[in-house]
């Protein structure tokens, strides 16, 4: 009977935490249609999709797994990166744009979900904070190596060079007349055709949270969660702490590089500069003052910390002091029980995410 209600509650928490994003894009969709929002504000959507994304994925890891990341960034930097040069040698090949997007998430998805079973197969195995350190190397890592990288694509297809010496340069792709010249090492990409939109924003967090909402409520979510409680109790009932951990880092990263795929194709040129160890601490700040393990606190404390430093733009040289003030009286309210009570009563909470909200 109570596993049952319990079931009830789950499926309750997680209609809302759906319809509360449809019923957003529906009045963010309007909102644009009539004209009423500026185009400042409009150039923000589709990088809060991705940062939405971004800090869902990384509550899956920490708050879910239990286990520190601080190299986030890295995967969407690679989802970004392999999601452009999918698009762009494809421009010919399919004109059709959307299917051209749709192509380039799934690209950049596959690809850091490879780049995270490499990080994860050696140190997921390993306790303590190992996790959070070769994360970090990772994510200084891919770095420099995209900034190595010099990528263009002809009628003969991709011709990549490894700029490792700083010797290299665009002349040594040897393009052809109809060659373009992708990524420019540490310049960044340049002369993207920007395909993203704000609705596909809008899809792929839905598809994000089926992925994590229904992982979290299977099986296998109640195996990483038991890891996260107690490794030793979890191993000592037979559950293999490796597989899933990893299962858990792994659909993490993907979903990280689904939203750079998008981020990347989001503006005309972007450089891997972007994605330093600085962008990853501010998903973890989304995640944290969203609520460790709480889906609908990290996409709520995106939105709203992504938008508030453009919101206090007209404040110059302050609004970077108002913003880190609006940090801390956010985490100070999020860690009064008086707060915490009203929160639960307020927003739908799964069991056991009551006490890690």
């Amino acid at each position: 009977m109570n596993r049952l209600k319990n079931m009830k509650r789950t499926t309750k928490a997680n209609f809302a935490t759906y319809l509360g994003v449809i019923l957003a894009f529906v009045i963010v969709t309007i909102l644009v249609n009539n004209g009423m929002l500026k185009r400042s504000h409009m150039g923000l959507l589709v990088p809060i999709c991705c940062y939405i994304v971004m800090a869902v994925s990384l509550n899956l890891t920490v708050g879910i797994l239990g286990e520190l990341s601080l190299g986030h960034a890295g995967f969407m930097s690679v989802g970004a990166f392999s999601g452009v040069i999918a698009a762009m040698s494809l421009a010919e090949a399919i004109p059709y744009a959307p299917a051209r997007l749709v192509i380039a998430i799934i690209v950049g998805a596959v690809c850091a979900a490879i780049a995270g079973v490499i990080v994860g197969v050696p140190v997921l195995r390993l306790r303590g904070d190992y996790l959070a350190i070769v994360t970090l190397a990772f994510g200084e890592i891919i770095k420099e190596l995209i900034n190595c990288l010099i990528v263009g694509h002809d009628s003969e297809g991709l011709h990549i060079v490894f700029n490792y010496n700083g010797s290299k340069s665009v002349e040594d792709l040897h393009l052809l007349e109809d060659g373009i010249v992708i990524v420019k090492g540490a310049q960044g990409t340049a002369n993207v055709t920007t395909i993203a939109s704000f609705t596909a924003g809008f899809i792929l967090i839905m598809i994000t949270l089926v992925i994590v909402l229904n992982l979290v409520n299977s099986r296998s979510g109640r195996a990483i969660m038991a890891i996260r409680d107690n490794r030793i109790a979890a191993e000592s009932v037979g559950i293999n702490v490796t597989k899933y951990k990893l299962m858990a880092f792994v659909t993490s990263s993907a979903l990280a590089g689904a939203a750079g795929a998008l981020y990347g194709l989001n503006y005309s040129s972007m450089q891997a500069t972007k994605f330093d160890f600085n962008t990853s601490i501010l998903v973890l700040v989304y995640v944290v003052l969203g609520g460790l393990g709480n889906i609908w606190g990290s996409i709520i404390a995106a939105t709203v910390l992504y938008v508030l430093p453009e919101a206090l733009r007209e404040f110059a040289d302050y609004r970077m002091l108002v913003y880190a003030i609006v940090l801390i009286l956010v985490m100070l309210a999020t860690n009064s029980p008086a707060v915490k009570n009203v929160l639960i009563k307020i927003i739908p909470h799964r069991k056991g995410e009551e006490d890690n909200g």
